[in-house]
């Protein structure tokens, strides 16, 4: 089995935050578009979201050059996920907890 290095870890865990981050902000998007005062946010929403975006291309070069990828996301129940990691020596299962990890992406800004 592989054992991923601490700061690997951290790494990944940031490019998850981040992916996590951007699928939730592009889910709000279409509520956004409804509000009176779109046009002060539209702009501010859109910029997060190249922001983000360029961060999480970022993060998944750097996770590439250390051999790693995320394969797949696999919710457990109402609690947890299992995230399957592929790294240069074998594929491992991480365990998220759901509540955690929106916290955590709300927490990121």
């Amino acid at each position: 089995m592989a054992i991923i290095k601490a700061d690997e870890r951290q790494l990944l865990h940031r490019y998850i935050l981040v992916d996590l981050a951007v699928k939730s902000i592009q889910f709000d998007y279409q509520k956004a578009e409804q509000l009176k005062m779109k046009v002060v946010f539209m702009p501010l929403i859109d910029t997060l979201i190249k922001d983000l975006r360029k961060e999480y291309i970022e993060l998944k070069n750097q996770l590439a050059q250390q051999k790693i990828r995320v394969v797949e996301w696999r919710t457990i129940d109402e609690y947890f996920s299992d995230v399957q990691v592929a790294t240069a020596g074998d594929d491992i299962v991480l365990r998220y907890a759901n509540k955690a990890r929106k916290t955590q992406v709300e927490n990121y800004f």
